[in-house]
């Protein structure tokens, strides 16, 4: 019996922010597996900035989603059919099937999801690619030790807020910047760092500088913008700077190079900065030593996390629209179907 399914292309380049009428909502009837083959029912969409750098044909580590083609991103789905005996009617998996109702696989890429060890959504958020990269950004390129001073920008999302509470983990000072009195109550009084500032505060470089009393030994950027602009002068000598995304910037493309990038240059030779560039899947090797010790805090309460969801596939362009102004409070997440498990 065919059944109804729905899925969003990209419908045309953003030229700054996105708009709904880069977005399209079809509607088609699912296709049946064929040999090997398995029907996926999305349950999961996760949303992520770096969706953004996708949507656009410029140079980039990874191929442009095409005009026409499904928005691509990660997604938690269950085995509705399957012809491949590697996967089972009811599985969940992780997957990649974008933004779309249901999906076909041919198994390779999926990976099976026990909803016995934590709520399924997690396989997108503090245990999956999120969580794994503020793991492996933060311990294999920040290197924070006891003592140290580690700031993390976007400290309310998904990556950052994880970031922060792996630095309280290894004896560091965690500092948060985020947006919003509500969010940075949440990252000080729910997450635990020793301090989080608002991103909108005139005063920011001040306050961090306060907040910051022996300077900036790691610094993870998320962000960019003005939040660079206030960190940039407390960094101390040797300091560390994983850059794993620069949300401000991305609907900035093209433009010249910042008028403070001579400066940035001299303070890389004279503080003998680390400025370090990563994508998650550089570190791919490192994946059985983040589950390890990522679902290990999780499970003794020494991981928080939290979600932000939206109902229905519908949702997803709204809410990617928001993301990449801050308006998600936590892990974005879009629920596309019903989430049995």
């Amino acid at each position: 019996m065919s059944q109804s399914a729905k899925r969003i292309v990209l419908a045309s380049r953003p030229v700054g922010e996105p708009k709904p009428s880069d977005f399209r909502l079809e509607e088609y009837t699912a296709p049946t597996p064929g040999e090997g083959q398995v029907l996926l029912r999305t349950i999961w969409l996760s949303l992520d900035p770096y969706m953004r750098g996708r949507m656009s044909d410029g140079p980039s580590y990874a191929a442009p989603v095409p005009i026409d083609g499904v928005m691509e991103g990660g997604t938690v789905s269950e085995v509705i059919a399957s012809n491949n005996s590697g996967f089972a009617k009811g599985d969940i998996v992780l997957s990649r099937a974008g933004w779309q109702t249901h999906a076909i696989s041919d198994g390779k890429g999926l990976a099976k999801i026990d909803p016995k060890l934590a709520p399924i959504s997690t396989a997108v958020g503090v245990l999956g690619m999120p969580g794994m990269t503020a793991y492996t950004g933060l311990l294999d390129i920040g290197k924070p030790q006891a003592g140290e001073t580690v700031v993390v920008a976007a400290a309310s999302g998904a990556v950052g807020s994880a970031v922060g509470q792996i630095a309280r983990i290894k004896g560091a000072r965690a500092i948060g910047i985020a947006g919003g009195k509500d969010k940075c109550d949440y990252v000080k009084k729910e997450l635990g760092f020793d301090d989080c500032l608002d991103h909108r505060d005139p005063d920011l470089a001040a306050k961090l500088k306060d907040a910051c009393p022996k300077g900036i030994d790691v610094y993870f950027e998320n962000v960019g913008g003005a939040v660079f602009d206030a960190v940039f002068p407390q960094l101390n000598a040797f300091a560390r700077m994983p850059v794993c995304g620069l949300i401000a910037e991305y609907n900035n493309f093209g433009e010249t190079s910042p008028k403070w990038g001579g400066k940035l240059m001299r303070a890389v030779l004279t503080k003998r900065l680390t400025i370090r560039g990563f994508i998650v899947s550089d570190f791919a090797s490192r994946h059985g030593d983040f589950l390890r010790d990522m679902s290990g805090w999780f499970r003794e309460g020494k991981i928080k996390h939290k979600e932000f969801v939206t109902e229905g596939l519908d949702s997803a362009p709204a809410a990617f629209m928001g993301l990449l102004k801050g308006a998600n409070f936590g892990k974005q997440l879009v629920r596309v179907g019903p989430d049995k498990a």
